[in-house]
């Protein structure tokens, strides 16, 4: 661990940062400049494509020459901005400077005026953290969150036959399978997965306030909003809203937030119901030599990947929760409330990830006890009261429900002879005492629904 790690304030940049380190790519300040300079630089091209009068001698050859200040992007490069905005206490007029000082001797002259043409921050903003935002949930939450799924899948497949006894307000309940209640989180998972993929990454370009004043001022033939459109949803690949104040309105921003909120809630209850198997001890957990569980107890294997998933979870939900209830709210045309919220979009991915990863982590350790799962159907046969008073009322038998309610609504062990020698005293035929007795908390599990 670096000093640096060790002196941060967030455990994310600090105890943490290793485990996370793939997201400083899209969400640390170096990312955020070189994200800048890459939607100034297409949009220099963008013009240059038009072609503006100014701009027509700059042909397709000089292009790649000029993705080469993003795609090169250096640390170097980083701090040359940030040493340009000690001065104009600005980000982002600060790259534009940077750029116009790295071209200062590509030959290109008046031209580099057509750098940040038209446009003001947010429109360089806007873009910027919504792109790397994709880029983020796409190559990096996405996929960590699709193995989570596929992890799940493949213990439901596994586990399909394993008969367990279900609880409903904590009391034993009509039994289930272990297979198909893992598969209700693979389900659930996928779903918001798949809402996830449909949301828009919403940008606003529109100059100063949304109407494109200084481009059409400047050149009234041009369609700018057509310009917009092809540059924002094709060059770039985001998703250009029509009509905005100065920032983008934030809705779909929002509605993702919201969707990955719902998405860890989820997990949080898949953490909390494994921990709560394996404390009943339907799991164990592989042990990995040197761990140590406890500093005063050595027995202790605790289950603390699945807890350290669900406080993560907890941290990156209440950032999100805040995230989508401010950020669709702005003072009229623009206020800066926005502008210091947004720099924290990567702290609630960061804490998914690592809740995600610890999951995984977790599931990996994870070792079926089929003997206490048995055992625990073997010792609660009063779950097949459901059953026998159902076949009973098929049978038109007087009030079943109330007689296996006075059967198994005592304080004493219900096992496999109470039931039966209560079969045995029913006022039906040997077929259905049959029937009847067939039944147990081993094969009483329901249909196979995959």
């Amino acid at each position: 661990m670096s000093d640096y790690s060790l002196n941060a304030i967030s455990p994310i940049d600090g105890r943490y940062q290793s485990k996370v380190a793939e997201l400083g790519k899209y969400f640390s300040e170096s990312a955020l400049i070189r994200y800048r300079v890459r939607i100034e630089v297409e949009y220099f091209i963008a013009l240059c494509k038009i072609p503006l009068p100014q701009l027509a001698s700059i042909g397709n050859d000089r292009f790649a020459q000029l993705r080469k200040l993003y795609v090169d992007f250096t640390e170097k490069d980083a701090l040359r901005v940030k040493e340009i905005e000690k001065t104009t206490n600005h980000d982002v007029k600060a790259v534009e400077y940077f750029i116009k000082e790295k071209l200062e001797d590509s030959g290109l002259g008046d031209q580099l005026e057509f750098i940040h043409f038209g446009l003001t921050s947010q429109d360089i903003n806007n873009t910027a953290i919504p792109l790397s935002l994709r880029d983020a949930i796409e190559e990096v939450i996405m996929p960590e969150l699709n193995e989570v799924i596929g992890e799940l899948n493949a213990f439901a497949i596994e586990w399909k036959d394993v008969p367990m006894l279900a609880r409903t307000h904590g009391q034993p309940a009509s039994p289930t399978r272990l297979g198909k209640e893992i598969m209700v989180y693979a389900e659930r998972l996928k779903e918001q997965y798949n809402s996830v993929i449909d949301t828009p990454f919403s940008a606003k370009f529109g100059g100063a306030t949304g109407n494109f004043n200084a481009h059409h001022v400047a050149y009234p033939e041009i369609d700018w909003v057509e310009f917009a459109n092809e540059f924002v949803n094709d060059t770039l690949g985001l998703f250009r809203s029509q009509i905005t104040t100065q920032v983008e309105h934030y809705d779909n921003l929002a509605r993702l937030f919201d969707a990955l909120k719902r998405i860890n809630t989820i997990l949080v209850d898949l953490n909390r119901d494994l921990w709560t198997y394996i404390s009943m001890d339907y799991f164990k957990q592989k042990i990995k030599e040197g761990e140590v569980g406890s500093s005063a107890m050595p027995h202790k294997v605790n289950p603390i990947d699945f807890e350290n998933s669900e406080g993560n979870l907890g941290v990156a939900n209440a950032l999100f929760e805040h995230l989508s209830a401010k950020l669709p709210i702005s003072r009229l045309q623009r206020d800066l409330t926005d502008s210091t919220v947004m720099r924290n979009v990567g702290m609630p991915v960061a804490h998914s990830l690592l809740a995600i990863k610890s999951l995984q982590k977790g599931l990996s350790k994870l070792l079926i006890n089929e003997e206490k799962i048995q055992n625990d159907l073997e010792n609660n046969w009063a779950v097949v009261a459901e059953a026998i008073q159902t076949i009973l009322r098929r049978e038109n038998y007087p009030k079943p429900y109330e007689a296996l309610k006075q059967l198994t609504r005592q304080n004493v062990k219900m096992d496999k002879k109470t039931i039966h020698t209560f079969i045995d005293g029913l006022d039906v035929s040997d077929k259905i005492k049959s029937e009847l007795k067939n039944i147990s908390p081993f094969n009483y599990t329901g249909i196979e629904l995959f």
